[in-house]
């Protein structure tokens, strides 16, 4: 049974989710699995609500905020073209965004399409920490500035 975003953010806290690339104010920021397109993380709400209407204005704006500075950093890290962000909530009922870095040298048929539309997420790598480590350490410099003290893998 796939992992809830529950089930991820409580495996955060405890340093125990080998995805997660570090802490912000209003989320995690963890490394996709798989690896659709190289760079493509994952940020999850704490706390875990069902949407980004059921957050105050205030954490709203933290959130939108944090999301923004992921984007940033895998502009700088990977050297991306522009960032994509898409927040579903449709399977899992709980605010996660996908931020998802778009490069200019992706075929044309696919570069112009969402993620999921464009790409075969079965045939993607998997995540792996030895490999990604490199990916992993240059986001949480990156992000550093902005990172809160937690338990990392």
């Amino acid at each position: 049974m796939a992992l809830t975003i529950r089930d991820r953010v409580e495996l955060a806290k405890n340093g125990e989710n080998p995805l997660v690339i570090c802490r912000l104010e209003s989320c995690w920021v963890t490394a996709s699995d798989p690896q659709t397109i190289d760079g493509y993380c994952i940020i999850l709400s704490d706390p875990v609500v069902p949407t980004l209407n059921d957050l105050s204005e205030e954490a709203r704006a933290k959130y939108c905020r944090d999301m923004i500075r992921v984007g940033d950093a895998l502009l700088k890290v990977t050297g991306a073209a522009r960032i994509n962000y898409e927040t579903w909530c449709n399977l899992d009922k709980s605010l996660h965004t996908h931020v998802v870095p778009r490069f200019e040298n992706e075929p044309d048929d696919k570069k112009t399409k969402p993620l999921v539309v464009g790409y075969d997420a079965t045939q993607a790598r998997r995540f792996d920490p030895v490999t990604d480590r490199a990916f992993v350490l240059k986001m949480r410099e990156a992000l550093k500035p902005f990172a809160l003290s937690a338990k990392l893998p």
